[in-house]
């Protein structure tokens, strides 16, 4: 049976976005959590849910982005508190958007195995790269320190242990023409081209 909806997963600076834009050219629908999170903070009252869950972390009564961003990596308590706030909205969001599709439609979705997420989709893909590689995509591309880039990824699931789950697991150790084959080979894993 073909999947209609691929949450596409791994740890930061796995390659989830570059594999995702090779699957767009392909001619499949994509969705990001990332980008309908950037949707709500556009939204008044789910800004107005964050202030009232972190008053510390305004600045001029406004949610300040830096602050809650280094709160919810210093602080397991107020990491929970945002996922369990923020979380059910963007998924609720990212669902809707797949089933309007009426067909395969790929997500990506940095947190899927954290948030226990798995079973709401039809088919896992996860990447992996190695760690070093991995922290310097991200120092490269975010402009973050190495230390911020660890304590990112210690937040999220360890790819070693992707192999206890139900996915397709994907090396992105090589260059974008490996990663465009790897990407072939997972689309016809799951009956989606030939």
């Amino acid at each position: 049976m073909t999947p209609n909806k691929i949450a596409v997963t791994g740890g930061i600076g796995s390659g989830k976005s570059a594999f995702c834009d090779i699957v767009r050219g392909f001619g499949f629908p994509v969705f990001s959590c990332d980008d309908i999170n950037r949707e709500l903070w556009a939204s008044e009252p789910y800004l107005a849910g964050l202030a009232t869950r972190f008053p510390d972390c305004l600045t001029g009564g406004a949610i300040d982005k830096t602050k809650l961003s280094k709160k919810i990596f210093s602080d397991e308590a107020a990491r929970r508190a945002l996922e369990e706030f923020s979380h059910p909205s963007i998924l609720h969001r990212l669902l809707m958007h797949m089933d309007a599709c009426g067909g395969p439609a790929f997500a990506e979705v940095p947190l899927l195995f954290e948030g226990g997420y798995e079973n709401r989709f039809d088919a896992v893909i996860a990447l992996c790269r190695a760690k070093e590689a991995r922290i310097r995509a991200v120092e490269a591309r975010d402009g973050l320190s190495r230390a911020d880039v660890i304590a990112r990824m210690e937040q999220q699931l360890d790819p070693a242990q992707l192999h206890e789950k139900r996915c397709i697991i994907l090396q992105n150790d090589g260059d974008r023409e490996t990663l465009v084959l790897n990407a072939k080979k997972a689309l016809r894993a799951l009956h989606l081209i030939d």
